[in-house]
């Protein structure tokens, strides 16, 4: 039958049920247990007689004359239902009749073993919660090393992204993901908590963007009759916050970039950003190879993790290697020692796209993105980034080419990201407005001048280190999940054509 004659029988059920004078939607429900809980001594249940009341969907359903059987789940656990007129009399036995898989019922009754020796709830009285409308999928099983195991609920992979509901009724393995994500994300505040940093909210909606190169959202505020833009970092508020006397302080919350989608990137994501005053580059690496470490070891409960197709060891002490080293290693060059000239005709020999106004620092990335980066496997920070392309990092010291930063690269992409960042105000002006005259040149993804926040800066902002971590990326590596919509309850997607 066509889906809409389906959903015709439902709703003729639907009218039996208020014929019946029973509210199909009822204000009140309750239960004395989570399925679960009842699944644990079961013979001392049993033997008590102990009368249970569990809520849950029925998820399977099956009658014969006077005596029915249900299969009962909550997000705990599954136990059958068995149904029987005798027990439930005439009216509720008639109402039981008109349930479906998919509806919500409540049960009530006492534990037995059937004669086919499955454990079950003996119902003394069946009570419908929500009557479902629409079929639920069919779910499909198989016999694997003797367990049922579920398979190709969704025949379309983008279909369970796009109606992640159904993907989580039927497939409850993906629950476990959602669930071990919010561990994870529980777990880093504790973390940053137990260390003395603070947890802040700063705004999503801004007057000006900055603290990365990405494109942002625009939006308008009628009231005020102004552009706003959502947020593509939350460091510049963290800062100021520094500025005005906290010490350590962090914020996890969502960023917003107008970008591309991919494997790795979804328009809005998790980060976490930190900042203490009197850390450096060394003091924000030890703190995030220590979270992630934690994370794996007491959240999760190993240290190796197959992601991307590769095996990676995070229970080591990680390796800390610095870019132009590391690009002297894979290609021969001496980036630092090279000229400008040398260097931009390697790109073009390579093919490399080389924005307008790029300087040797820009080009050195662009050597590194291209020839090193999806080569680092194990976790490893990449250090002495170009001061170029790190225009909140300060200077490394005796090199004015380089800047006092690191990427953490594992598998080939980056998972986090921290600077000494830089408090010199007349410094950071020159920086910005360098990044200004790039945006001139057609770089949309440039910083900005955000005057507030130096003016901020000229108060005084003491030394610190700050870190930014993917909060969905690192949930990927340590549920082994290679792509972003896995692990995000509901991505963007493109619209559905159909």
């Amino acid at each position: 039958m066509a889906e809409n004659q389906f959903i015709k029988l439902r709703k003729e059920k639907l009218a039996k049920i208020r014929a019946m004078g029973i509210d199909p939607y009822p204000v009140e429900s309750s239960r004395s247990h989570k399925i679960a809980e009842i699944l644990e001594d079961k013979d001392s249940r049993i033997a008590g007689e102990e009368t249970v009341t569990l809520a849950g969907r029925l998820v399977a359903m099956r009658r014969q004359g006077k005596i029915g059987f249900g299969n009962l789940e909550d997000d705990s656990a599954k136990i059958q239902l068995y149904v029987s007129q005798a027990e439930l009399g005439e009216e509720n036995y008639s109402l039981f009749k008109l349930c479906d898989a998919g509806d919500f019922v409540q049960a009530t009754g006492t534990l037995f073993f059937t004669q086919a020796g499955e454990y079950s709830l003996k119902c003394a009285s069946i009570k419908l919660l929500s009557k479902n409308i629409r079929p639920l999928p069919a779910v499909k099983e198989k016999v694997v090393e003797g367990k049922s195991v579920r398979f190709d609920e969704f025949a379309d992979i983008e279909l369970r992204y796009r109606k992640r509901y159904l993907d989580l009724l039927l497939n409850p393995t993906h629950r476990k993901v959602f669930e071990l994500r919010s561990r994870i994300v529980s777990a880093t505040r504790r973390y940053m908590d137990s260390r003395g940093y603070i947890e802040v909210e700063t705004p999503i909606l801004q007057p000006l963007y900055g603290g990365a190169n990405a494109r942002p959202f625009i939006t308008h505020h009628n009231t005020l009759d102004m552009d706003l833009y959502l947020r593509i970092a939350v460091e510049l508020y963290l800062k100021r916050l520094i500025v005005g006397g906290f010490e350590r302080v962090y914020e996890i919350g969502k960023n917003f970039r107008n970008e591309g989608m991919d494997r790795t990137h979804n328009p809005e994501f998790t980060m976490m950003e930190s900042y203490e005053a009197y850390s450096d580059l060394n003091g924000m690496m030890d703190l995030v190879e220590g979270l992630i470490q934690h994370l794996a070891l007491d959240v999760v409960g190993k240290d190796t993790f197959v992601y991307q197709g590769h095996t990676v060891h995070l229970g080591e002490k990680w390796r800390r290697a610095s870019m132009p080293a590391l690009v002297n290693e894979a290609t021969g060059l001496d980036v630092l020692t090279d000229s400008e000239e040398s260097l931009l005709a390697f790109c073009k020999k390579h093919e490399l796209d080389v924005p307008p106004g790029s300087a040797k620092g820009k080009l050195i990335a662009l050597i590194y993105e291209r020839f090193v980066e999806e080569k680092l496997i194990e976790p490893t920070f990449v250090c002495d980034f170009p001061k170029e392309i790190s225009p909140l990092a300060k200077a490394k010291p005796g090199n004015a080419l380089l800047a006092d930063r690191f990427e953490l690269i594992i598998a080939g992409g980056e998972f986090a990201n921290a600077f000494s960042e830089l408090n010199d105000p007349l410094d950071q002006r020159e920086r910005l407005e360098a990044q200004a005259k790039l945006r001139d040149l057609g770089d949309d993804e440039a910083n900005v001048v955000d005057e507030d926040f130096l003016e901020a800066l000229e108060y005084g902002m003491p030394p610190m280190g700050g870190q930014g971590i993917g909060i969905d990326r690192l949930v990927m590596l340590l549920t082994e999940n290679d792509s972003i919509k896995e692990i995000i309850l509901f991505p963007q997607m493109k619209p559905d054509a159909s």
